[in-house]
């Protein structure tokens, strides 16, 4: 097994490749500085972390991580739930810090954890409308968290109830000059990002990095405006000079308390992290039709921020706007992002200096700008329209998020979104099938023209059968051989069942017994291996009344009645 990354492979058969993604690491490196700086701001974080936080931890991905074009970083969701996760500590303090540290160490350590046991497959039970709903939650309260610094109001709080009550003991107050730049700023970036009439004179691919380098420009521009005019007079907060080196740590003790009220937190944080780099990365892939292992992108992003825990950054993920940056500046493998670490490394080092005068209003208004593609209405019109339950848990899930804060929306959708999967799977389709002409093929009765037999009843039950759906399944078929008094022979076709669990195993013998006693017999057609594997010891087989089949085909010749058949819809 080699210990180099399989694309080292790909950029010796391509050596183009090489120069590609060097230019798009060198201009990606220059591009996310504002959002990093932003991000850190936004978890209430020394915005030098969000550097600290885009170098090492993007460097680790690129050599472990599954994909090819994640950019791995600090991004807003995890951002603002590491806000949520420590709104009990005063913001920027030391405490806060080295909290914020250990938060991405733990979420580091229950990802690789969860590689090493194999969970990638747990991201299936997260339903679209859960994703949306978080995702479209965690949007909304980014851009109220960024009102104090984008207009000065004073507010703060991770849910509705926490802003409404800091609102209620604080007096509501607006910054001018603050409110002034920072809407201004707003505006400049809206238009940007979201009129495309403003490039339309230009190629695709220019039009796209002509919007990036606004970005840099607004950027270039308030620092040098805010250092010549003074803006610090007009009571505009700006960022402090940023240190020109490398991390210096102040370990605090931390009790065994602290580390489990962070714990319920650290799993909802490497959750989002995982669902979020996993859905972005996983689509890409499977466009292009490359390999997506769930496991090995575990691995690289537990790996990714226990690097930004040893290295003074915060929780990191890949996040949909620094990917798609990567993406639209032509990366084709993770030697873009080395470049990028090494390149906002470079910077750090010898120019960090010249962030300093940047007003957080103009950081707030870059954050507002780009989270506000992540509210996915669209996602609520398609479930509204095609999946009225999705839309469901997308509505609760938002709501339980803005109302009590993104730790319990997501909890709260998640249990909707199980709640649902179990009542969908205790209603099984249970179908009536009947001949099709002469024919091999068995259709329901309710859908198709079909021959079915006075003295058969043909029952295919569309479900693997298992405690949640036992009764349910049981008391349709004594109802269906209530409804069929000539039938003396059942067949049950298994073409559905995957799995049959010790209740649903009692359940099948307990009809078998209750038509024995009847005088009738019951038979079992087209059965799984897996489902046979399971029934061939059980007290089912032992006391069967009738005969297991191959095929439905060889159930009917054999079992049917030929004087009296008739046909049925």
């Amino acid at each position: 097994m080699s210990i180099l990354p399989n694309w080292l492979g790909t950029l010796r058969q391509n050596p183009k490749l090489i120069s590609n993604d060097l230019m798009a690491g060198l201009m990606m490196a220059v591009l996310v500085i504002p959002q990093s700086l932003g991000y850190a701001a936004l978890a209430g974080l020394p915005p030098i972390m969000g550097l600290y936080a885009s170098i090492v931890p993007t460097l680790v991905y690129a050599y472990l991580g599954a994909s090819s074009i994640n950019a791995v970083g600090p991004v807003a969701i995890t951002a603002i739930m590491t806000s949520s996760a420590l709104s009990g500590y005063a913001t920027g303090s030391v405490q806060y810090v080295i909290l914020s540290i250990t938060l991405a160490m733990m979420v580091g350590g229950i990802l690789c954890l969860a590689s090493i046991l194999r969970l990638g497959w747990i991201m299936q039970f997260v339903s679209r409308g859960v994703s949306s709903g978080f995702i479209s939650a965690a949007a909304v309260l980014i851009v109220i968290s960024q009102l104090k610094n984008l207009i000065g109001a004073p507010i703060t709080g991770g849910s509705l109830i926490d802003i409404i009550s800091s609102l209620s003991s604080t007096p509501v107050t607006i910054k001018p000059y603050t409110a002034l730049l920072g809407v201004g700023a707003l505006m400049i970036l809206l238009i940007n990002r979201y009129v495309d009439a403003l490039w339309a004179w230009l190629p695709k691919v220019r039009a796209d990095f002509a919007k990036r380098l606004v970005v840099i420009i607004v950027t270039i521009l308030s620092i040098i405006l805010a250092t010549r005019l003074g803006w610090a007079a007009l009571d505009i907060r700006l960022l402090e000079p940023l240190p020109t080196g490398l991390p210096t740590f102040k370990f605090l003790p931390l009790s065994f308390g602290t580390l489990l009220d962070l714990l319920p937190s650290a799993l909802l944080i490497a959750l989002i992290a995982f669902i979020s780099s996993s859905a972005i990365a996983s689509n890409y892939a499977r466009i292009h039709q490359q390999p997506f292992d769930n496991n090995k992108e575990l691995l690289g992003l537990g790996f990714a921020n226990i690097a930004s825990s040893v290295t003074g950054g915060f929780t990191v993920a890949g996040g949909l706007s620094r990917t798609s940056l990567n993406i639209s500046l032509g990366a084709k493998t993770p030697f873009a992002s080395i470049v990028c670490a090494l390149g906002i490394l470079f910077i750090l080092l010898f120019f960090g200096q010249y962030l300093a005068g940047l007003p957080y209003a103009v950081l707030s208004a870059i954050i507002v700008s780009s989270v506000l593609s992540m509210i996915d209405i669209q996602t609520l019109k398609t479930a509204l329209k095609h999946d009225k339950a999705d839309a469901l848990c997308l509505v609760l899930c938002f709501g339980a998020a803005i109302i009590f804060g993104l730790n319990i929306g997501l909890v709260v959708g998640l249990l909707v979104s199980f709640a649902l999967m179990i009542y969908r799977s205790h209603r099984v389709n249970i179908a009536i099938l009947g001949q099709l002409g002469n024919s091999e093929h068995f259709r329901d009765i309710s859908r198709h023209k079909a021959t079915t037999f006075d003295n058969l009843l043909m029952v295919r039950i569309d479900e693997s059968l298992y405690f949640g759906n036992a009764l349910t399944i049981h008391e349709t078929l004594r109802k269906l051989y209530y409804e069929h008094p000539k039938a003396t022979e059942v067949i049950l076709i298994m073409t559905a069942v995957n799995h049959i669990d010790l209740t649903a195993q009692e359940m099948l013998s307990s009809f078998n017994q209750y038509i024995q006693s009847q005088g009738n017999r019951l038979h079992l057609a087209e059965g799984k291996g897996p489902a046979m594997d399971i029934l061939k010891d059980s007290d089912l087989f032992k006391h069967l009344s009738g005969e297991v089949f191959l095929s439905t085909k060889l159930a009917v010749d054999k079992l049917k009645y030929q004087g009296d058949d008739w046909c049925g819809m």
